[in-house]
């Protein structure tokens, strides 16, 4: 039996993470897996792994500070500035350290990076008879320099995988100029677990998954509730997530006296959000940038309509527009509210946008994206 590593940054709440513990599980079959991931975050990781992965932490005593080291510069504490700074350096250093050191003992015969900044380290420090591997999460949003970044990151490496068809010819074009023999391919993220039963979309709830940060756009969120609200009185909304905008976030639902309207969640585990989403109507993401939005395809699998601004450029290839949802262009947060009030007035209209959205969601199943997986492990670059 093959030997396959994944490097991952952490194991905490986040779509790579979620992600990678999705193909660990999805691969444990055919191959012996391990899990190097640089930080423990937490005693347990955020999402089940199956007992046949094996998970080696390499940094178990510090963990990553930017918030404590942005809060000390933003309250302008000198002292803390400088503790917080060390500690970066640290913490940077042991990093970098630890998981060249891991890249350089592994004996797997393919070997997996989650992150651009493993990249180059794996295509130097890898085995040199390993199948390597990208895997890049991320949308380039238009920034140069950042796809340049990756491109560069993966001149060692045999493959490059992205989530989208998009960013696969993207990339594609940008190795080719470089003269960079990585192959691009696409494979999407999956869906680990399909409900038998779907929402039955009667509830008025609304609901929306994710990191509490401000490229997720929550506290327009919160906005665009505030309005569609004065028409909608009896409808909820229910976050879950957590992150630096949470206080912000809290704030702003007190500002508008939505407090018994909208309930902030926190982290919660995949039953209990499963639960919630098979009582929900209406998924609704605000994000700014979204690379792929796994949280989409899982709403869609328990058959509820999505709606996105056309600025969360993953969510323009999984929301047919009018078919399984709505895409709002330009961010309008009027059109956004005006969609919302049609599907909430319409049950007929959500229950068609669901049954669509609950068979386009069936492309991401665990079984088609596994195949799409084995293919690539099995063929040599």
């Amino acid at each position: 039996m093959k030997k396959i590593t994944i490097f991952s940054l952490h194991l905490g709440y986040g779509g790579i993470e979620s992600s990678v513990v999705n193909l660990a599980n999805l691969l444990c079959k055919e191959y012996q897996v391990e899990i190097i991931s640089t930080y423990k975050l937490a005693d347990t990781p955020a999402f089940d792994i199956d007992d046949r992965v094996n998970v080696t932490y390499l940094i178990d005593q510090h963990k990553p500070n930017r918030e404590e080291w942005k809060d000390a510069v933003r309250k302008i504490r000198p002292i803390r500035f400088i503790k917080e700074t060390y500690k970066a350096i640290l913490v940077l250093m042991l990093r970098k350290n630890k998981t060249i050191e891991a890249m350089k003992k592994c004996d797997s015969d393919i070997m997996v990076s989650t992150r651009v900044l493993f990249n180059k380290w794996l295509g130097e420090y890898g085995k040199k008879k390993a199948y390597k591997i990208a895997w890049e999460h991320n949308h380039h949003h238009q920034d140069i320099e950042y796809a340049n970044g990756v491109t560069n990151s993966c001149r060692n490496l045999d493959v490059l995988v992205l989530v989208s068809d998009s960013l696969r010819n993207f990339y594609k074009k940008k190795m080719k100029e470089k003269g960079i023999k990585c192959r691009c391919v696409f494979i999407p993220n999956m869906l680990d677990d399909i409900p038998k039963k779907t929402s039955k979309l009667t509830e008025k709830r609304i609901i929306s998954v994710g990191r509490f940060s401000k490229e997720k756009g929550y506290v327009d969120l919160i906005e665009i509730f505030a309005k569609f609200h004065q028409t909608n009185p009896d409808w909820h909304l229910d976050l879950v997530g957590d992150g630096s905008e949470r206080n912000k976030i809290v704030d702003r639902i007190y500002q508008h006296q939505l407090t018994d309207y909208i309930k902030v969640h926190g982290y919660l585990k995949k039953k209990e959000i499963n639960e919630l989403l098979s009582k929900s109507s209406l998924y609704i993401m605000t994000s700014y940038t979204e690379s792929f939005g796994i949280v989409l395809i899982e709403a869609m699998s328990h058959g509820i309509p999505c709606l996105a601004f056309t600025s969360a450029e993953g969510a323009n290839e999984l929301i047919q527009n009018n078919k399984n949802g709505y895409l709002i262009e330009n961010r309008d947060f009027d059109e956004m509210i005006h969609k919302m009030e049609e599907l909430a007035n319409d049950k007929n209209k959500r229950l068609e946008l669901g049954k669509n959205a609950r068979e386009f969601s069936l492309n991401y199943s665990s079984e088609i994206v596994k195949k799409e997986w084995l293919k690539l492990l099995k063929r040599k670059a």
